[in-house]
């Protein structure tokens, strides 16, 4: 498998973003990707040519190289810290990027990089949607803490959709990183959202050292996770198990902690795979505190995951 792009984002209305919306980020990565691939550590796709509107398609479209590799997921990563550290360098790289005259957050990339209170008004309408399924408390106290995370302005590259299906692996190693058609210049917590999504409490601790994140940031990055998990939820509730899928649908972001750094830092994830039956935290092994244990409560499939 290589690179293969997939609209993976809704608006913040909730309805699926449209063929004209994605359009408005090709101007921009042929303006910027041949720029950004110089200077980082790992291949990104770099536009080969612009089609343009025709044959009863109405929009610009482009060609991009093939990138060879295999989705992320946790069974293929080799060395869990070490793609943490790796993935972490890739980002500290892409900030470090002179920012001047890049894209600011807005309907090309659906206001990556911007603040978090464009989408309260959906996080608000999924945590109703799912409230029962999850703990509504701790959800809502970990968007609060988000909400009320300060960004101190300087404005950074971010990718804006880091995610397993827009990282490639070869041999479990990192090998490239695709689909830029939400990055942007601004606050660069979104991309933050990963440490959540796919990396182990270990690779999590190593990917936040990497990257220097002081505790604000690092709340706004659980926010964008939180906000896409309920998101996702919501929009699976009702679903029979048959349309579920196939890799588990997580749920909620981690856990917040205030100030520290150090902890417990727990991510609620749905481990059956299905949005089914409430999902319960409690603090992991006395040997890792630092790995919860998310428990499914359905009977026909108790599992037991550890972060």
């Amino acid at each position: 498998m290589g690179q293969l792009d997939v609209p993976p984002w809704r608006r913040n209305d909730g309805a699926p973003a449209s063929a004209s919306e994605y359009a408005l980020a090709v101007s921009k990565e042929h303006r910027w990707l041949p720029v950004l691939a110089p200077q980082l550590p790992l291949p990104i796709p770099v536009p080969l040519a612009k089609g343009e509107p025709g044959a009863g398609y109405p929009y610009s479209w482009s060609v991009y190289p093939w990138l060879d590799g295999e989705s992320a997921s946790a069974d293929a990563i080799a060395d869990p810290v070490r793609f943490a550290v790796e993935l972490a360098g890739f980002l500290t790289a892409l900030r470090s990027i002179d920012s001047a005259d890049g894209p600011r957050p807005g309907k090309h990339n659906w206001f990556r990089g911007g603040t978090l209170r464009t989408y309260d008004r959906q996080t608000q309408n999924a945590l109703a949607q799912v409230y029962g399924h999850v703990d509504g408390g701790l959800a809502r106290q970990i968007w609060e803490n988000a909400l009320d995370a300060r960004w101190d302005g300087v404005e950074s590259w971010f990718h804006g959709d880091v995610s397993e299906g827009n990282l490639l692996l070869k041999d479990g190693q990192l090998a490239a990183v695709i689909d830029f058609g939400t990055c942007g210049v601004g606050d660069p917590a979104c991309d933050l959202a990963i440490a959540w999504t796919l990396l182990t409490a270990e690779g999590r601790q190593a990917f936040r050292e990497r990257l220097a994140v002081g505790p604000a940031e690092w709340a706004r990055g659980r926010g964008w996770a939180l906000w896409k998990a309920l998101a996702t939820y919501a929009s699976t509730l009702g679903d029979g198990e048959e349309a579920a899928p196939t890799h588990s649908v997580f749920i909620a972001g981690a856990a917040w902690m205030h100030t520290r750094r150090a902890g417990p830092d727990p991510v609620l994830v749905n481990p059956c795979g299905t949005p089914a039956g409430p999902i319960t935290i409690s603090p992991g092994p006395p040997s890792r505190p630092s790995s919860p244990t998310m428990t499914c409560t359905r009977p026909s499939r108790m599992t037991n995951v550890s972060s």
